[in-house]
């Protein structure tokens, strides 16, 4: 017979959970069996203690199991989705996949919406007017099936591993956050649950991103790469930087709009480079070799698969954007080389000017963040725009300022220290 007390003191005093234990443990706690309070202290045990592959793949199948699991095998094309770990600017998604949709995959990505310093992925499609998160799983296969359509981004629905859910409420407020074990656990759950047959994930790592140093990322990765294996879904993962933000906008409805530049051919080169970087893994992950996702970017087929996915979704593909009713430009205070544009203080600032949230179910601005007029490398001149802010709070604005005032170092040419976009490559 288990009980709650009798796991957490397993796992305090370092011992290896059994099968039977995760099981009965998350199945209880699902159930409201075991109280918050317990999980809480388990959760601050795995934290100090770890988990093994085998308890981590474990915990992983019974959060799955503690809900609805779906099937897309029967669909006339391979499935493929993609995860990112969350940056700033981190728009690539909203590209991504109508472009891998256009090359033959569907694609069923679950996202969600943010919380901290920059919007998820649905606040940004949020923006667009009509558009709907919450589709049901009937009209979620239906759109899939479409050749002209071939992708969802929707809401994952209450039934998708709920222990997860659960859990996740609990760790966001008890400091139990940062394990490795437990957030490969929760990223996968939903993803193996979602039933696509391969999956790319896209691991931030630098001053932007959750993860810091290159080899918690690489620790994260391999993780969630042997969780995807163990259960069948072929699964890459991609390090990418995440110390300068990707692109020139980070806000909701502004990252929507250079979204759309790249569907139409143009945008940031970095945007368009890990877009087709991710593109290419997911195809090849899907079966789908041969085929060169650049050609559908360049011909208009992703921008017409863009198209049907915002219409099949209820939103209205030509409908104006919202735009913030306050904006203000900071000017350069010097001349020289742009060495540094940090993606910390760019996301905290987007975040303040009403981009983000502090707590779930908070509203977000549509139209608040941040352009930025200069990347590392550039050269400029004092009093040259290098930021405009963007918020419907003007008094957000002296704050926001007052963050971004070493977010910008200009100096001398020498002094820039460009990274590459993608630092590693994990595999099965």
């Amino acid at each position: 017979m288990h009980s709650a007390v009798s796991v957490i003191t397993a796992k305090r005093d370092g011992g290896e959970l059994s099968d039977a234990q995760i099981d009965w443990v998350l199945d209880a706690f699902t159930r409201g069996e075991v109280a918050d309070e317990q999980m809480s202290a388990l959760a601050m045990a795995i934290v100090l203690r770890g988990m093994t592959r085998r308890e981590t793949a474990r915990w992983t199948q019974a959060m799955i199991e503690s809900g609805r699991r779906m099937d897309f095998r029967d669909l006339p094309r391979p499935t493929v989705d993609k995860h990112s770990t969350g940056g700033v600017g981190d728009k690539i998604t909203l590209p991504l996949a109508p472009l891998v949709a256009a090359c033959g995959a569907a694609v069923p990505q679950l996202s969600g919406r943010g919380l901290g310093h920059t919007g998820g992925t649905l606040d940004k499609l949020e923006a667009i007017p009509g558009w709907q998160a919450d589709i049901s799983a009937a009209r979620m296969r239906e759109i899939l099936a479409d050749p002209s359509i071939g992708a969802v981004v929707c809401a994952a629905g209450a039934d998708l591993a709920p222990a997860d859910k659960r859990l996740y409420a609990l760790r966001d407020v008890t400091g139990t956050v940062e394990s490795i074990p437990l957030i490969a656990s929760s990223i996968m759950s939903k993803k193996i649950a979602e039933g696509t047959g391969a999956l790319v994930l896209d691991v931030k790592v630098g001053r932007g991103a959750f993860l810091k140093q290159l080899d918690q990322a690489r620790e994260l990765a391999t993780a969630m790469v042997e969780l995807g294996t163990d259960a069948g879904v072929r699964t890459v993962a991609l390090l990418t930087a995440m110390d300068t933000p990707l692109g020139c906008t980070a806000g909701n409805s502004l990252e929507v709009a250079e979204s759309l530049d790249v569907l139409a051919g143009g945008g940031p080169a970095d945007v368009v480079d890990l877009t087709l970087a991710l593109a290419r893994e997911m195809l090849a992950q899907a079966g789908l070799d041969g085929i060169d996702p650049a050609d559908a970017l360049a011909d208009g087929r992703a921008m017409d698969h863009w198209r049907a996915m915002i219409s099949a979704q209820g939103g209205d593909p030509d409908a104006q954007l919202p735009s913030a009713r306050h904006t203000e430009t900071l000017l350069a205070t010097a001349s020289g080389t742009v060495t540094h544009l940090d993606a910390l203080d760019i996301g905290l600032a987007t975040w303040r000017l009403g981009a983000g949230r502090a707590r779930q179910g908070d509203p977000v601005q549509h139209g608040a963040g941040i352009e930025m007029h200069v990347k590392p490398g550039d050269e400029i001149t004092e009093g040259q725009p290098i930021l405009t802010l963007h918020t419907d709070t003007p008094e957000a604005i002296p704050v926001a300022t007052d963050l971004l005032r070493d977010a910008c170092t200009i100096g001398a040419a020498e002094d820039v220290h460009t990274q590459p976009l993608i630092l590693g490559r994990v595999t099965a």
